[in-house]
């Protein structure tokens, strides 16, 4: 029978559950990185993105509705977290549309779910799955460990490639700057989150398995935009997929 880890046999546990399934390893994000998408295909990643990060404070909700009244701190956490992505400055969806809009795609098409992929509405629909019905703990590890904490090494590898490559301004990338320093701080209290609460042999391997779950959720939805909008344009052969 599996043991129950200590915090620092967690955190190793759940980085490693992560591991090797980071959305960078995609043949969208090497593209994007190493600079070969048109803004055309910039525009179909944020025409998709909105579908997938802009409901982010409508899952942290259903987890914040259900999440044991004396786990004060955590519901804390997800009330800010909340509070940031709608209305702690600029919304953190005009900021996504006003890159998608100088991709060269519209604010209307950005916002109309006829325009997503499959894909990203399966990365959607597991999102509220998770929030909605997922142990509150759980559902953290998921959708805060498993997704959001990935955020920062992604955009690290991309928002320079947007602006030396792609000429973009500093206005126009400031979603990605934003998410780099909030869902690092995100990502981090989330894993306090998880490894204070998870405090069963069962509620650390359902963690452990959701964060997995989530990381190959991500990366699925951005290989898939690679099979939907890149690959007749721009072949595996054509990418560094070492990189």
């Amino acid at each position: 029978m599996t043991a129950l880890m200590n915090h620092d046999e967690f955190r190793t546990a759940l980085e490693n559950a992560i591991k090797g399934k980071s959305a960078n390893k995609s043949p969208f994000s090497i593209a994007w990185a190493s600079g070969k998408l048109s803004r055309q295909h910039l525009a179909r990643w944020a025409e998709n993105h909105y579908h997938y990060v802009g409901p982010f404070a409508d899952y942290l909700g259903y987890v914040y509705g259900r999440m044991p009244a004396e786990f004060q701190e955590a519901k804390d956490f997800l009330l800010a977290n909340m509070y940031e992505e709608e209305i702690g400055g600029d919304r953190h969806t005009d900021l996504l549309i006003r890159f998608a809009e100088s991709c060269g795609t519209t604010r209307e098409r950005v916002k109309d779910p006829a325009n997503m992929s499959p894909t990203t509405r399966a990365l959607q629909s597991w999102c509220y799955c998770v929030a909605m019905r997922e142990d509150p703990i759980v559902a953290v590890a998921g959708l805060v460990v498993g997704l959001e904490s990935q955020v920062p090494s992604i955009y690290r590898r991309q928002t320079p490639t947007l602006r030396e490559k792609y000429g973009f301004s500093d206005e126009e990338v400031e979603f990605f700057d934003l998410h780099i320093v909030s869902d690092e701080i995100h990502g981090e209290r989330g894993y306090q989150i998880v490894l204070e609460h998870a405090n069963t042999v069962e509620l650390q391997q359902r963690c452990l398995k959701i964060c997995e779950v989530g990381a190959e959720m991500r990366l699925l939805y951005t290989t898939a935009l690679y099979r939907d909008y890149v690959e007749h344009e721009l072949s595996l052969a054509e990418l560094d997929m070492a990189a």
